[in-house]
């Protein structure tokens, strides 16, 4: 098939497109290389790289009608300053906005989404969260507009899927406490971890479950989730013994910040039940596989969306 994958060298589209390219399928990336890492892709006969903004109405109506895609994974999205408004709204509403009515007007078979969990707040009133949970984005300017997003894929007509994550994480991320605890440790700096837990997923994982998407299964919303969080340390002492440090780092522990949440746990009920076995990789094989990677390559970014977090490293990088 035909797939337009906006954000493909991000770290969910670009494992995304590596799969489909892998078994034949014709791939049209839309990238304007914010986040995303020109090194997550090679070379392909059946990749076709666009460098720029979903923002742009006239690339996109360009792209698919050149391209005429069967069906779009819209991964690119705008999180890197929390501060910066301006940005999200454009990409995460009017953006998607472009990319749903690209998709209608193109008559698109299937549209895939990704929102975040924080689309129901950083207070939820249930844990694990039901599909049927209140939405109440009103805790960042990503969760805002990633939501008014959803709002735009769901109104297109177009038949479509959305993805509300879990902490999805690995090899090509550069957001959140996997990047930055190895950038830290690797540089001989001290970390600090707060009482905070997670559902940390692999990439990997998620994408899997994209294709069979694609392929035609499911519709409508999903959790991806495995249905357990962990203590933020347990990713920091995964990332430690991964790193094989022959001296354990302690981090420091902290108190909750306002703008985090004590944990964020999706019910994945609904997933399993349409997708059946989804499988989930270990901590342990995330962490390893991202020390291997980042020893070798590098590690970029390192975003966060924690107020203190951002100043400790904005410090650090002075």
């Amino acid at each position: 098939m035909k797939v337009l994958v906006t954000g493909g060298f991000g770290q969910v589209g670009s494992t995304v497109a590596g799969m489909l390219l892998a078994r034949g399928d014709e791939v049209l990336s839309i990238d304007n290389f914010a986040t995303g890492r020109r090194d997550n892709l090679v070379e392909h006969p059946l990749l076709t790289a666009v460098e720029g903004s979903i923002v742009d109405p006239d690339l996109v109506a360009r792209c698919f009608e050149e391209f005429k895609p069967e069906m779009v994974v819209h991964t690119a999205a705008s999180y890197k300053d929390p501060d910066d408004w301006y940005t999200d709204s454009m990409v995460n509403a009017a953006g998607t906005a472009n990319i749903a009515k690209a998709c209608r007007d193109h008559k698109v078979r299937r549209l895939v989404y990704f929102q975040t969990a924080l689309c129901y707040g950083t207070n939820p009133q249930q844990s694990p969260i039901t599909l049927d949970h209140p939405i109440n984005p009103v805790n960042s300017s990503y969760a805002i507009s990633k939501t008014a997003g959803e709002h735009y894929v769901q109104f297109s007509g177009v038949e479509w899927v959305t993805f509300r994550l879990a902490n999805v994480i690995g090899e090509r991320n550069v957001s959140g406490p996997l990047p930055i605890f190895y950038s830290r440790l690797s540089e001989g700096k001290k970390c600090f971890v707060t009482e905070a837990r997670r559902d940390f997923c692999y990439a990997g994982d998620l994408a899997k479950v994209v294709v069979r998407a694609l392929d035609g299964v499911g519709s409508g919303t999903y959790h991806f989730s495995s249905g357990h969080d962990v203590a933020i340390k347990e990713l920091y002492d995964a990332v430690v013994r991964a790193m094989k440090l022959n001296d354990y780092p302690v981090p420091e522990v902290r108190p909750l910040g306002p703008d985090d949440a004590a944990s964020i746990l999706l019910d994945p009920s609904r997933l399993f039940a349409d997708f059946g076995d989804v499988s989930f990789t270990p901590l342990d094989e995330i962490a390893r596989v991202s020390v291997e990677r980042w020893a070798n390559e590098g590690v970029v970014g390192g975003y966060t969306h924690l107020k203190e977090a951002r100043g400790e490293i904005r410090e650090n990088n002075k």
